[in-house]
């Protein structure tokens, strides 16, 4: 690298990141939305030490045309296609499985805290209590509780362990 190229890669690093942004326009003839000054100065000097050296080799540039060649492998999506409304086939969502640890619906769990009783209906989709439907237990426990705790560990529900 010659001396020019190095005083003008060690002047860059007291830029700013807007100046960089400018320098790199000016460089590379188009502008870039990035903003991570170590990523534009690593750019910016590449481009001027390619230019100031000559950029690739020419055994370089026909290697990667021949790879360019053979490539099939797409790097960008492609833009948003037409899709036709009667391809599309409506499904339901599928159920998910349910928890072994749980009741069946219809269970209504008690559990004693902080002096009272508590009282947890178990439904097929989700958990009641008092007039509310939850969609976990945990859900259920938090509203009881005020603060993030298992539900499962909160009603006692282990699967099946003491």
């Amino acid at each position: 690298m010659n001396a020019e190229t190095a005083q003008e890669i060690a002047a860059l690093k007291k830029l700013a990141t807007k100046e960089l942004r400018r320098k790199y326009a000016e460089v590379f003839g188009d502008s870039t939305n990035a903003n991570n000054k170590a990523w534009l100065l690593k750019r910016i000097a590449w481009r001027l030490q390619a230019n100031a050296e000559g950029g690739l080799t020419e055994r370089a540039k026909k290697r990667t045309a021949e790879l360019a060649n053979d490539a099939d492998l797409r790097l960008t999506l492609p833009k948003a296609a037409k899709v036709e409304t009667e391809a599309l086939v409506a499904t339901a969502p599928l159920p998910s499985p349910r928890d072994n640890r749980l009741p069946p619906a219809g269970t209504i769990l008690v559990r004693e805290y902080r002096g009272g009783q508590v009282q947890v209906t178990v439904l097929a989709e989700g958990f009641e209590h008092e007039g509310k439907t939850y969609p976990s237990l945990s859900a259920v426990a938090k509203a009881i509780t005020g603060s993030h705790v298992n539900g499962f560990l909160f009603f006692k529900l282990t699967g099946g362990k003491p």
